[in-house]
């Protein structure tokens, strides 16, 4: 008997142990969370008993506000003048699901808080106001990318390489954030279920495209790769590899060959404008994994890129152990295949990173800050995130994307003088139906970069080509942005573009 005593005393004693660790978790540990979540009925409450500040474009447009509500218990509801174009970046606030993209990413502004007493009326009874925050989106860029996309799953993003901001990015699928913030649950509860189960070839509209879905990147990696060769194994930039069609891999009966088997070889300047698959892979196991994923780390691979946006997802790239026992495998991920998966945003910033000197800044949508009087709360500060390359470095890479886009694979897709870097993938998924993920990256001016872009159209039918399915989509933007930049529309700025 007084051994089952004891053993319920300790029983009594370790549940008591547990529930006073909880509220230990939960008073102290998880209080600053709680405090600040957007699930918070308190921090809801303010959001819909006071308006919300703005979210204003880069061109004074304002992307989201909060009106008078005409039905229901709430005072204020958030509305989205661009509805699908933007809301993958400025998201929703929404009575039933809380805040999502921007609206979560600035909340502690954009909510009505206490602001400074300007009287001893207000120090005694504090005045709630919200402040308003403006992003460097560019909204008529984010349409000719919407337009250009033309409704195929995939995603764009436009970068000022000098800068990191974010000029465009856009993603299909979108999503109507309207009826989510209606006061009505059973409205809110039904778009929510249409928006989140409508995941046709993985991808959920509530997921953004750009930042948080992965794809082979394919022969974009291949500027990653000559990158590799410049920082560790110079030598290798004027070795010149045999021309065949087909290469046989180091211990397995594995062969690689260029797309439609077409011959190639040479050295690196030779062998990226036409995208030498057998060559870059030969290049790729005389350079080793550890070179490789290095390189790869030090443009932001295997790191989430601090862009200020919930979610965002890091790009992969295997590790140098990993090939030890795997030497097809270093082929493959030397021409961006196999293992090697990146976001758009990933792979804007390479292109990013090539154009400024071998600086990659860090991308962001945040401009400014502003409170009530239009005073600046908080300025965004430019920063460099990764240093993948020396200036020297970048400028030998420069013209060899150049030449890409002169007589390689995206020849023609380009007026001459918009003076673009580019270079394109094609990346083989195995699907018999859909098998490649399609895709380019590019800069211009090449001779003083102000944009660089990333385009990926995943799921593409075998015969299409990163040229023919994203060069016309990089074409518009570039188009679009160097005309925004000289004063002029984003739009009608070529005929191939709709407008």
């Amino acid at each position: 008997m007084a051994r089952r005593l004891q053993v319920l005393a300790i029983g009594l004693l370790v549940l008591f142990a547990i529930l006073a660790a909880q509220a230990v978790n939960v008073q102290y540990v998880r209080a600053p969370g709680l405090d600040a979540s957007s699930l918070n009925p308190r921090n809801t409450e303010a959001g819909l008993q006071y308006p919300r500040g703005e979210i204003v474009a880069a061109d004074g447009s304002i992307l989201a506000e909060s009106v008078p509500a005409t039905t229901g218990y709430y005072r204020w509801r958030r509305v989205y003048p661009d509805g699908a174009l933007t809301s993958g970046l400025v998201g929703f606030a929404s009575p039933s699901y809380g805040t999502w993209a921007l609206e979560a990413e600035y909340d502690q502004y954009l909510i009505a808080h206490a602001q400074p007493a300007q009287s001893l009326a207000q120090v005694l009874a504090p005045t709630k106001a919200a402040d308003s925050v403006t992003i460097t989106l560019e909204p008529q860029l984010q349409r000719v990318a919407a337009r250009a996309l033309a409704g195929r799953n995939g995603a764009a993003v436009v970068l000022d390489p000098r800068t990191g901001a974010v000029l465009a990015m856009y993603s299909n699928p979108t999503y109507n954030p309207s009826p989510l913030t209606s006061s009505s649950f059973v409205v809110a509860e039904r778009a929510w279920k249409k928006d989140v189960t409508n995941n046709a070839a993985g991808f959920p509209p509530l997921g953004l495209v750009a930042t948080q879905q992965t794809f082979p990147p394919g022969s974009t990696f291949k500027i990653v790769t000559t990158s590799a060769v410049l920082v560790h194994k110079p030598s290798l930039l004027n070795v010149s590899f045999p021309v065949v069609a087909t290469i046989h891999l180091p211990d397995s009966n594995k062969t690689l060959s260029n797309y439609a088997f077409i011959p190639c070889g040479g050295t690196i300047a030779q062998m990226l404008p036409p995208s030498c698959d057998q060559g870059y892979a030969r290049l790729g196991l005389d350079l080793g994994g550890a070179a490789l994923t290095s390189t790869a780390e030090s443009y932001g691979f295997n790191s989430v890129p601090p862009l200020d946006l919930p979610g965002v997802q890091a790009s992969s790239f295997p590790s140098a152990a990993s090939f030890t026992y795997n030497v097809p495998g270093l082929a493959y991920s030397a021409i961006g295949q196999q293992n090697v998966r990146a976001t758009a945003l990933q792979m804007a910033l390479v292109a990013a990173a090539v154009a400024n000197h071998g600086q990659m800044m860090a991308p962001h949508l945040l401009s400014y800050v502003s409170a009530p009087d239009g005073s600046t709360v908080k300025r965004y500060q430019d920063w460099v995130w990764r240093h993948p390359l020396t200036a020297t470095q970048a400028a030998v890479i420069i013209p060899l994307m150049q030449d890409v886009a002169k007589y390689g694979t995206a020849a023609g897709i380009f007026p001459s003088w918009a003076d673009v870097g580019a270079k394109t993938g094609t990346s083989q998924v195995g699907n018999a139906v859909q098998n490649t993920d399609d895709w380019m990256i590019a800069f211009a001016p090449a001779s003083d970069p102000t944009v660089a872009v990333a385009v990926t159209l995943p799921y593409q039918v075998t015969s299409a080509t990163g040229a023919s399915i994203a060069g016309p989509v990089v074409k518009c933007l570039i188009e679009g942005a160097l005309s925004l930049q000289s004063g002029r529309p984003a739009s009608g700025t070529a005929t191939t573009c709709p407008s």
